[in-house]
C-alpha cells in the first residue's frame, strides 16, 4: 500500500478586510476556502467550514481593527475551528494587530494588553503569526510562536520616489518614531527631521518645536499608525510655519477613526498616503487620501512561508 502525502496551502479569511483577502488569493491563484462568518440574534460569532483542511497549511487573514472586538472574536474561533479540523498549521495574518498601543504599563494598574491579545491568540491554536509594521517591535516576543514582521517601508519608498520628492525631508512626528523616519530616509536618501511634542492626554497633542532644516523642502511625514489625525495635521502645520514648500504624510494603517477624515480634508497636508491592511470606509471619501495595496507584498510572504523561504529578503 503506498501513502500519499501532498501538503496543502489554504486562504480562510473572516470579515474584517474581504477586498484585501481576494487580493492575496488572487495573487496566489488559490481560492479562498469555502466558509461563513454569521451572528446569532444576540450577537455571537458562529464559523462555518464548508470543505476540508485535514493536514493543510492554513493562513487567516484577518485584521484586528474597528470593530476590533468582532474581528477578535472571529480570529480565535476560525482558529479554533481550524484546530479541530485537523490543520496541520494555522497562520495568522494580521495586516493590523489591534491594541498593540497598550504594549506597556505607563502608569500603575494598567494591562499590557497586546501581550493579553497574543496569549488569546496562541491559545485559540494560532502555530505562527504574519503581521505588518507593529507599532512596537517588542511586540513579537509577547508570542511563544514564530512571528514574521513585514515592513511598508518598501512599498511607501517606491509611492515618494514615483512621485518626483526630490530634495525632502523625512519627518518624524515624535521622538519614537525617529528609527521608523530614519529607515524610510534611508531608502529614499533624504535626511531627516523631528518634532518634539507633548501629549497630554490619549489622542491630543501638542506640537512643540522642529528639530532640523525644512525651510524650503518638500516634507514627508511619516507614522505607523494615524487615528484621530490630529498630530499629522498640527505637524503639517507647524512644518509650513517653518518654511516648508508641501507637506506629504505616509503611514501604514490608517485607522482613521471619528474626525480623522475632516481633519484631513481642512489640513494643509497634500496627500495622506496610507496601507490597505485595514479597509477604507467608502461613505466618508477624501481626495487627499491615497491607497497602496500591501496583497502582492503579504502574498509573496505566505508563498515563502508555505515553502520554507526567508521572508525578510523581501525588506532587506
Amino acid at each position: 500500500m503506498m501513502i500519499a502525502c501532498h501538503r496543502k496551502l489554504k486562504l480562510m479569511t473572516g470579515t474584517s478586510n474581504p477586498s484585501l483577502a481576494q487580493e492575496i488569493s488572487d495573487a496566489l491563484s488559490t481560492p479562498l476556502v469555502k466558509s461563513a462568518v454569521t451572528r446569532f440574534s444576540d450577537g455571537e460569532i458562529r464559523v462555518q467550514i464548508f470543505e476540508t483542511v485535514r493536514g493543510a497549511d492554513v493562513f487567516v487573514i484577518q485584521s484586528l481593527g474597528y470593530p476590533v472586538h468582532d474581528n477578535l472574536m472571529e480570529l480565535l474561533i476560525m482558529a479554533d475551528a481550524l484546530r479541530r479540523a485537523s490543520a496541520r498549521s494555522i497562520t495568522a495574518v494580521i495586516p493590523y494587530y489591534g491594541y498593540a498601543r497598550q504594549d506597556r504599563k505607563s502608569s500603575s494598574r494598567e494591562p499590557i494588553t497586546a501581550k493579553l491579545l497574543a496569549n488569546l491568540i496562541v491559545e485559540a491554536g494560532v502555530t505562527r503569526v504574519l503581521t505588518l509594521d507593529l507599532h512596537a517591535p517588542q511586540i513579537q516576543g509577547f508570542f511563544d510562536i514564530p512571528v514574521d514582521h513585514m515592513q511598508a517601508a518598501p512599498l511607501l519608498a517606491d509611492y515618494i520616489k514615483e512621485i518626483g520628492l526630490d530634495g525632502c525631508v523625512v519627518v518624524s512626528p515624535d521622538v519614537g518614531g525617529v528609527s521608523r523616519a530614519r529607515a524610510l530616509g534611508e531608502r529614499i536618501g533624504a535626511t531627516l527631521a523631528i518634532i518634539d511634542k507633548r501629549r497630554p492626554k490619549p489622542n491630543v497633542s501638542e506640537i512643540m518645536h522642529i528639530i532640523g532644516d525644512v525651510q524650503g523642502k518638500p516634507c514627508v511625514l511619516v507614522d505607523d499608525i494615524i487615528d484621530t489625525a490630529g498630530t499629522m495635521c498640527q505637524a503639517a502645520e507647524a512644518l509650513l510655519h517653518e518654511g516648508a514648500t508641501e507637506v506629504y504624510a505616509v503611514c501604514s494603517h490608517g485607522v482613521l477613526s471619528g474626525p480623522a477624515i475632516s481633519r484631513i480634508t481642512g489640513s494643509s497636508l497634500k496627500q495622506l498616503v496610507i496601507t490597505n491592511s485595514l479597509p477604507r470606509d467608502s461613505s466618508s471619501p477624501c481626495d487627499k487620501i491615497k491607497v497602496l495595496s500591501v496583497g502582492n507584498m503579504m502574498a509573496e510572504a505566505i508563498r515563502r512561508i508555505y515553502e520554507e523561504l526567508s521572508v525578510s529578503i523581501l525588506f532587506n
